[in-house]
């Protein structure tokens, strides 16, 4: 999958909420600027050489993405830290060209530079370097820039690879959460498949067909489909795959279904019949205490495969987001492990595991 940086403002914010591979580029393009409260800085003057561009591009795309450069570490210093700027950096502050501007940016000169000018200075431009690198993300006038974005693309496919070994298919499988709920499932589902065999009036074929009725009222794909988007083989476990938020989700359905179905079979004094039960889950799926589970669940789907598989479900694109530091954490970084080391952590779930591996 091509992605355009500078066209689509989820693919830059994955990458500038990656601290793994923020610290990777920051250290292959040997970037630094001046060390205030440790972070570096960056004046605009600095961010113009670096790019290679005027003044008057830098200002265009701060005022058109403004709120986006802001959020990501752009910001204009005024009072007490402007001062407290100033007496660290303030030797290093040039004037405009045009000194009778209002002076909201500056200039790198060696310069030694006058008290009065300093005190003129009511405000100042400066980025960090998550912001420097989202305006190299958005410029096209620049040929540097382009280099960055190519390096940015790479770099993140190099981290990920090196965490996970190259395969993304059970990155899910990093997250702290996943081996109890994956311990669990068992045991819900078996309440579900209990509960098909006595209240449904249908052949074996019904454990498949009402499972992919659950997957679709979740995340809108049945099982084979997931499979296909997800690139599975035959033989793969589809839940062996999914984040323990989906995991819990569907848990929470087939021990929900369970009980709707024992509860309607016993008012009807008989088994139901697929049309009884398609309306049962039909019903079931619209009660309100569901939709916020499902949205965050169809949310975190599509955002996580998105940017963890570089896989998209087309059902679900209008989920898409972007990751959060915290989702980075959770599957790459201090917070992930492989699923044989939380095992070791817990001697306990050592079934669970060998379960896993014997799919």
């Amino acid at each position: 999958m091509t992605r355009d940086l500078t066209q689509s403002a989820i693919d830059r914010q994955n990458i500038l909420n990656n601290s793994q591979a923020i610290d990777s580029i920051q250290t292959k393009l040997g970037l630094s600027g001046l060390n205030y409260n440790d972070e570096y800085k960056f004046t605009t003057k600095m961010v113009m050489d670096f790019y290679e561009v005027s003044r008057a591009t830098i200002s265009r795309y701060i005022v058109n993405h403004q709120e986006e450069l802001s959020h990501n570490g752009y910001q204009v210093l005024k009072g007490q830290r402007l001062k407290e700027f100033k007496s660290l950096f303030g030797h290093l502050i040039a004037p405009h060209d045009d000194s009778s501007q209002s002076i909201t940016d500056d200039t790198l000169s060696d310069q030694v530079i006058d008290n009065q000018y300093l005190s003129r200075i009511k405000a100042l431009a400066v980025f960090n370097f998550r912001a420097v690198l989202n305006l190299g993300m958005l410029l096209t006038e620049s040929e540097k820039a382009k280099q960055v974005r190519s390096l940015l693309l790479d770099v993140v496919i190099d981290t990920i690879n090196k965490r996970i070994g190259g395969s993304t298919k059970y990155i899910n499988q990093r997250e702290e959460d996943f081996l109890i709920a994956i311990a669990r499932e068992p045991i819900y589902r078996k309440e579900f498949t209990s509960a098909l065999s006595q209240h449904l009036e249908m052949g074996p074929v019904k454990y498949s067909i009402y499972t992919d009725a659950i997957y679709n009222a979740i995340f809108k794909e049945n099982a084979k489909e997931y499979k296909a988007i997800l690139r599975l083989e035959e033989k793969d476990n589809p839940r062996d795959t999914m984040y323990a938020d989906v995991l819990k989700l569907i848990a929470s359905f087939e021990i929900g279904l369970a009980d709707e179905m024992k509860e309607e079979a016993t008012r009807i004094g008989r088994k139901l019949s697929p049309s009884e039960l398609n309306l049962l889950i039909d019903r079931f799926s619209k009660k309100r205490q569901w939709i916020p589970l499902i949205e965050d669940a169809r949310a975190k789907m599509a955002s996580r495969d998105y940017g963890l598989r570089n896989i998209i479900h087309q059902r679900l694109q209008n989920y898409i987001g972007a990751l959060s530091h915290d989702d980075y954490t959770r599957f790459l970084g201090d917070r992930s492990k492989d699923l044989i080391d939380r095992v070791l952590e817990n001697p306990q779930l050592i079934d669970v595991f060998k379960r896993l591996k014997d799919r």
